[in-house]
């Protein structure tokens, strides 16, 4: 499981806010996520903070306002290019949710 997480750049301690692009440190509580197959801990995240929320949903809100001015075709372009990423890191990503929530590898490949 180590060299799946490092493959998929999951620390033992992670951020746990982002606008997409940028991940925030968070003064909020830790939490642990374990798996159901051993019991043993996959890593950790902190719950995001109100500054933290703020900041990320100001994002949010001026990407919201530029995205929906692009044209249809360019923003399908790039939804496009994100299913590739997804399905070129499908095999990974489903042994992590397969791990992560005691399911069969073929269910987690459904997940991804």
């Amino acid at each position: 499981m180590p060299s799946l997480l490092k493959e998929l750049k999951i620390s033992e301690m992670n951020k746990g806010a982002s606008t997409g692009s940028k991940w925030y440190a968070s003064t909020g509580t830790k939490i642990v996520s374990y798996s159901p197959v051993d019991g043993k801990p996959i890593a950790s995240v902190t719950y995001c903070d109100r500054k933290a929320y703020e900041t990320i949903m100001q994002t949010a809100q001026a990407a919201f306002e530029e995205w929906r001015t692009w044209p249809a075709p360019k923003r399908g372009e790039i939804v496009r290019q994100i299913g590739n990423e997804l399905r070129k890191n499908k095999a990974t990503l489903g042994k992590l949710v397969s791990y992560e929530m005691g399911k069969s590898l073929q269910e987690g490949m459904g997940e991804v």
